[in-house]
């Protein structure tokens, strides 16, 4: 990725010592064979599949705050952990992320191949609302950033994994 991976106003999460948990993520995983991503999991002013919007903002917060990555999923399974987010950030078009896909698990290594195969490319996220106006549609003001996701069908359809290295 160009740059080294950084974004404007993005912080990069380091890992605690020890690496990280789960099957993906720890220290001797292959981190050099792993797949290096880039793409939007969310897109701001922009209605999902729900008809909720997200406003600039929304993430400042929880990312503020936070001080591990965040576990990138395969399609939202937490027990399907590929990997881990390693820099994020609120730019001007939504929630930018870089992210690795480890190969050291089964759920890596199919992830790691349909991502570099083009058959999918869409990203997604879980998590809280904080606050939020209206009943529906809803606009988020406030979210509680939980996880990235690799998924199939994106509920933003252009939130999309938009560059692949390795």
């Amino acid at each position: 990725m160009e740059g080294g991976g950084r974004l404007a106003g993005a912080r990069r999460l380091r890992p605690p010592a020890g690496g990280h948990r789960g099957q993906a993520g720890r220290r001797g995983d292959g981190a050099m064979n792993a797949l290096r991503i880039a793409g939007y999991a969310a897109l701001f002013g922009v209605a999902d599949a729900g008809r909720d919007t997200i406003l600039p903002g929304a993430f400042r917060e929880t990312l503020r705050s936070r001080r591990t990555p965040f576990p990138l999923y395969w399609q939202h399974h937490p027990e399907q952990r590929i990997g881990w987010v390693e820099t994020v950030g609120e730019d001007a078009r939504g929630l930018r992320v870089i992210g690795r896909v480890s190969r050291a698990s089964a759920a890596g290594r199919e992830a790691a191949a349909a991502i570099a195969q083009g058959m999918v490319d869409g990203l997604s996220f879980g998590y809280r609302v904080k606050a939020a106006r209206g009943a529906g549609p809803r606009e988020l003001l406030a979210l509680e950033l939980v996880e990235v996701s690799v998924v199939t069908h994106p509920m933003q359809p252009m939130a999309r994994v938009v560059a692949v290295e390795g």
